[in-house]
């Protein structure tokens, strides 16, 4: 069944990351800083490196992929939650290399900034706590 919950737009932030930066690292300490609880992620720009991953659904395992060269984001999009009582970013990434290829997953640890630019949409609601979703074995929003 099908669960949502009415939210209302806060305030919308603006910004830039710091180059040499962990992208993911530096969305979370934002979100802690900032006491974001409730929100919704996008950004542009390149990054030095990047890792992402695929979730394999048969296995309930992510397989992470090291892509060391400079790419553009052609795409960020993600929410910000809650986890353990903590802000956590759940994002996906779209990247390009010099070819044009495109190169995508979810957002791990690893990526290094070289310019990002990014608004963040700050939400006021309920709760959307992550927990463990014994179906996927993924830690999904426990909204009820």
């Amino acid at each position: 069944m099908t669960v949502a919950k009415d939210v209302r737009q806060k305030k919308i932030i603006m910004g830039k990351l710091q180059h040499g930066s962990d992208l993911l690292e530096e969305f979370t300490q934002l979100a802690e800083d900032k006491n974001i609880r409730l929100g919704r992620i996008e950004a542009i720009g390149a990054v030095q490196k990047a890792c992402i991953g695929y979730y394999h659904q048969d296995r309930h395992e992510y397989r992470f992929i090291e892509l060391n060269q400079p790419l553009e984001i052609v795409s960020l999009t993600g929410n910000i939650s809650i986890k353990e009582g903590k802000p956590i970013i759940h994002s996906h990434i779209a990247l390009a290399d010099n070819s044009g290829a495109l190169h995508g997953g979810h957002l791990a640890p690893g990526t290094t900034v070289f310019a990002c630019e990014y608004i963040i949409e700050i939400y006021d609601g309920p709760t959307f706590e992550r927990s463990f979703d014994p179906e996927t074995e993924l830690p999904l929003w426990n909204i009820t």
